[in-house]
């Protein structure tokens, strides 16, 4: 078992795809800058955003030095997903949508389970807010798979 020492060494990349979600985008990034779990890159892969996302990634980019902009030509989700793994350094890499935020020990958490389980992959589920009260309804899981 490894020790919270060597934990703490283990780089883990954050890969967020942005495609005209400037309403969600600081929340997002913020819950990503935020964690409990501090040894980590954030990779903003901007997919050609128009709606002024591309201009806040490359302000927070300038606010914090985890923080990397790609920018590319619209491709959809699942390019720009790709592209961001393609950048990423991490041993681990985790994936939020820009209309998303994480819970601020989600990565810790995460990554817990992996080494503590030996486990190639993590999946966690998620609550959804809606409504003017931000009312929540959530599905909760925590899985370590082999």
């Amino acid at each position: 078992m490894k020790s919270n020492r060597v934990i703490n060494k283990i780089l883990v990349s954050i890969v967020i795809p942005v495609y005209n979600t400037v309403q969600y985008l600081d929340k997002c990034i913020s819950s990503a800058c935020n964690q409990t779990y501090n040894n980590i890159e954030i990779i903003l892969v901007d997919d050609g955003s128009t709606d002024g996302s591309e201009v806040l990634c490359d302000k927070w980019a300038k606010r914090d030095s985890r923080i990397r902009v790609i920018h590319k030509d619209n491709g959809g989700a699942a390019s720009a997903r790709k592209t961001g793994i393609t950048f990423a350094s991490g041993t681990y890499i985790a994936q939020l949508d820009s209309d998303d935020w994480m819970d601020c020990n989600m990565i810790e958490i995460m990554l817990h389970e992996s080494v503590h389980n030996s486990a190639d992959m993590v999946c966690v589920d998620y609550c959804v807010e809606y409504g003017e009260d931000n009312s929540k309804e959530c599905h909760w899981l925590l899985r370590a798979s082999h």
